[in-house]
């Protein structure tokens, strides 16, 4: 428990360090070969994120592929490791049964009785050199599936960029030490890079799908096992402000640290993207995580007479 001076010297104490730096965030880049990853694009796997657990990071689950799809009824199609798209204008359909494309040809030569033929592209869609052309009775799996509306929201997803905020806290150990047991004041820049709203589209012959990210919540590690959620980009930190020494109205570590010591403070903001088109509509959920800021915590020092 602090006295009446204690309290006066902690909230000296928190305007001297006043952080006005910021961290660059470090950002990952995973890019699957067959996926299409635009070059600013830092993360490819918006076409099977799922949500990871509030401040453990993102989760690059697989549960938006589907290794033996035959063709639009799947997010995506694979072949040889590769993810390709169900359909292709040129090309045609893909069917996982032999992992090739199929396109009715034109114009039609005569064919047997009851079949059509086909031109064949096999090898998901490599040997274009190859194409041969063939009689079948019926379509192919996956022959004239509609696009997946699901799909081209992952299309247009991966079309923007979904930026880990930079971080920004009051204590900051680059600029002076924080006291045991005085709040922590933690932001970001409330750019629209770092939290939405971010707006795409995409198209495949008929169908458009439109999306819209935007950041709920972010949680921030503070480094000792606690975790701060937080609804907003947080305040910034003004030592002549009215809650100079105080808490943050919005996102702060109000407790403060137990203990002295160097703490390492990462956050994870967690984007929502809503999208609808085809007649059908969905949430996708992506997380980002930021890179990291140091707070150095000493013991409060009581001078007496």
């Amino acid at each position: 428990m602090l006295t009446r001076g204690g309290r006066v010297l902690a909230g000296i104490g928190l305007a001297l360090v006043l952080v006005v730096g910021a961290t660059m965030p470090a950002a990952a880049r995973r890019a699957d070969p067959g996926a299409g990853c635009p070059p600013d694009q830092p993360d490819c796997s918006v076409w099977d994120d799922e949500p990871g657990n509030p401040g453990g990071g993102g989760n690059d689950g697989g549960g938006g592929d589907d290794d033996g799809g035959s063709g639009g009824g799947s997010s995506t199609c694979r072949w040889d490791g590769r993810t390709i798209p169900c359909y292709d204008e040129f090309l045609g359909w893909f069917s996982s049964s032999d992992g090739c494309y199929y396109k009715l040809a034109t114009p039609q030569p005569e064919a047997p009785e009851g079949q059509q033929w086909y031109v064949k592209t096999c090898n998901g869609g490599a040997d274009v050199g190859n194409q041969t052309v063939v009689p079948l009775d019926d379509p192919p799996a996956g022959f004239g599936a509609p696009p997946n509306p699901e799909e081209l929201a992952r299309r247009a997803l991966a079309s923007i960029k979904l930026l880990p905020a930079p971080l920004r806290v009051a204590p900051r150990k680059s600029i002076g030490p924080g006291l045991v047991g005085l709040p922590v004041w933690m932001w970001a820049a409330p750019s629209t890079s770092y939290f939405g709203p971010l707006t795409a589209s995409a198209t495949d012959r008929d169908v458009t799908v439109s999306i819209e990210a935007k950041v709920t919540r972010t949680v921030w590690d503070m480094g000792n096992g606690d975790k701060v959620p937080c609804e907003k980009a947080g305040t910034p930190y003004d030592p002549k402000g009215d809650r100079a020494g105080g808490t943050s109205p919005d996102c702060g570590y109000d407790k403060g640290y137990s203990k002295a010591d160097t703490y390492e403070v990462s956050a994870t903001t967690y984007w929502t993207v809503t999208w609808s088109g085809g007649g059908q509509s969905g949430e996708i959920l992506v997380t980002r995580s930021s890179g990291i800021v140091q707070i150095q915590i000493n013991e409060l020092q009581v001078v007496t007479r």
